[in-house]
C-alpha cells in the first residue's frame, strides 16, 4: 500500500465498534492526553516515520479511541492511543504537501480497554531489534533489492552516509557478527573491524588480537600494511595526485573527518621519489649547484663538508638604488592613513617590492662553491620540501695550505 491522497472523508451515522477497522480523514486525529508517552518522539524519528510511510504506507493502523464531548457525544474526531509517530509522520508529510490534510488512514477502534494502560503496554512490551539484524537487513535490501545507499535512505528516513556506515556493518564477517550479537565485541570495535571489507583480514586480527582489544588497536592492526592519509609522505605528494595513478584508498566510513589510508605504499613512495628528484633537479639548474640529490629524511650532514653564502657585491648605482626603493616603501607605508592604502599607493607598493627582487638576495654562494658543492632536497616532517644547501663532498673540498716549514 502506498500513501496516496484521497479526498474522501468517512462518514459513520453510528458510533463504530471496539475492535473495528474504519478510515479516518487525518486531520480528524489527534494526540491523545492519556498517551503515556510524555517524552515526545525526535524529529529524525518523525521523519523516519514519514519516510517509511512515503515509501510504503502505514504498515500498521494506529489504535484509537472514540474522542467525545462533556456529555458523551461523539465528536467525530479520534485520539491516537497507539501509534502517535505515525500520526506524526502523516502531518509531517500534509506539511510538505506529499499528502492532503484530509488523507484517509486506517485505524483500529478501541473503545473497551484503558487507552492510558495500552499505550504503556505498547512501548514497555515492544522490544527493540538488535542493531545486527539491521545492519544485515540493509545489506540484504542492497544486495537483493538494488537499492542504493541514497535509495534505502530516502526509504527510512536517514542520511545516504549512516546508510553506507550500516551496510559495512552488515558485510561484517559471520565471525565478528556473532561476537556482537553476543555481546562480546562492542559496537566501536566492530567499527574498527569494518573499516576494510576484506572479510579475510577481519578474521585474522580477530585471531591476533581477541575480542577485547580496544577499538583504536583494532583499527591499526586493520591497517599496518597501509599509509594514512594524515602521512607526512600523502600530504607532500597529494591524494588526488596518488589516486591519478590509479592507487586506491580505504575510507573509514566510521570518523567524523572520513579519514583513510592509501593501500598501495610501492606507489605513493615512487610518487615521493619521483617529485624529491624533479626538485633537486630544478633547484641544481636554477641554482647553478655541481650536484643536487633527493633524500626522504634529513641526511647525515656529518659527511659533508661546507660552504656558506656571502655578501653580494653591487656596484654603487645598484646599491644607491636599492636604498632609494626601499625609502620610498618604508615612506608609503608609513604615511598611510587611517583608511589604509589607496590603488594607487599599494599598486606602486608592488613594483617597488618586484624591483627589489629583480636585485637577487643580499646574501648567496658564490660560484665558485657552488662549483663545487650540492644541494640535498628532504621531505620534513610537515609534509613541506627542506632544502638543505651549500653541502660539499670530500672529493670536492679544497685542500688546506701547507704549512710553512722553518727553515
Amino acid at each position: 500500500m502506498t500513501a496516496q491522497s484521497i479526498e474522501t472523508v468517512a462518514t459513520e451515522a453510528t458510533t463504530p465498534a471496539h475492535g473495528a477497522e474504519i478510515t479516518v480523514p487525518l486531520n480528524r486525529l489527534k494526540a491523545s492526553p492519556k498517551n503515556a508517552r510524555k517524552t515526545p518522539h525526535s524529529p529524525a524519528t518523525i521523519e523516519a516515520f514519514a519516510a517509511s510511510i512515503k515509501a510504503k504506507g502505514v504498515l500498521q493502523p494506529p489504535v484509537v479511541e472514540i474522542e467525545r464531548d462533556g456529555e458523551g457525544v461523539p465528536t467525530g474526531s479520534y485520539l491516537v492511543s497507539i501509534g502517535e509517530g505515525r500520526r506524526q509522520g502523516l502531518r509531517l508529510l500534509a506539511k510538505r504537501k506529499a499528502i492532503k490534510r484530509t488523507h484517509p488512514v486506517r485505524v483500529i477502534v478501541d473503545a473497551e480497554n484503558d487507552a492510558h494502560e495500552i499505550s504503556l503496554d505498547e512501548n514497555m512490551t515492544r522490544e527493540a531489534m538488535h542493531p545486527a539484524d539491521q545492519f544485515e537487513a540493509f545489506q540484504r535490501l542492497a544486495v537483493e533489492k538494488g537499492y542504493g545507499p541514497e535509495e534505502i535512505g530516502a526509504r527510512f528516513g536517514v542520511s545516504a552516509h549512516v546508510v553506507r556506515q550500516r551496510l559495512r556493518l552488515g558485510s561484517a564477517a559471520p565471525e565478528l557478527m556473532a561476537a556482537y550479537r553476543a555481546g562480546t565485541l562492542a559496537l566501536d570495535q566492530l567499527s574498527a573491524f569494518c573499516v576494510s571489507e576484506d572479510q579475510d583480514r577481519q578474521r585474522q586480527v580477530l585471531e591476533q588480537v581477541g575480542p577485547h582489544t580496544p577499538a583504536y588497536a583494532i583499527r591499526r592492526a586493520m591497517t599496518e600494511a597501509k599509509v594514512s592519509v594524515g602521512d607526512r609522505r600523502v600530504r607532500f605528494v597529494g591524494v588526488e595526485t596518488y589516486k591519478a595513478e590509479g592507487g586506491g584508498i580505504l575510507r573509514d566510513l566510521f570518523t567524523e573527518d572520513g579519514g583513510g589510508w592509501l593501500e598501495d605504499v610501492v606507489l605513493l613512495d615512487r610518487l615521493v621519489g619521483e617529485k624529491l628528484s624533479g626538485l633537486a633537479d630544478e633547484a641544481r639548474e636554477r641554482e647553478g649547484w655541481k650536484w643536487a640529490e633527493p633524500a626522504l629524511d634529513y641526511p647525515d650532514v656529518s659527511a659533508f663538508g661546507r660552504v656558506y653564502p656571502v655578501a653580494v657585491e653591487r656596484s654603487e648605482a645598484d646599491a644607491a638604488e636599492i636604498t632609494a626603493l626601499s625609502e620610498e616603501y618604508d615612506r608609503i607605508v608609513s604615511e598611510a592613513g587611517a583608511e589604509g592604502l589607496s590603488p594607487e599607493e599599494d599598486a606602486r607598493l608592488e613594483e617597488i617590492d618586484k624591483s627589489l627582487q629583480a636585485f637577487g638576495p643580499d646574501f648567496d654562494y658564490a660560484a665558485e662553491a657552488k662549483a663545487r658543492a650540492g644541494v640535498v632536497v628532504m621531505l620534513g616532517h610537515d609534509g613541506l620540501a627542506r632544502f638543505e644547501r651549500g653541502l660539499v663532498r670530500a672529493e670536492d673540498a679544497v685542500a688546506p695550505p701547507p704549512e710553512a716549514v722553518p727553515a
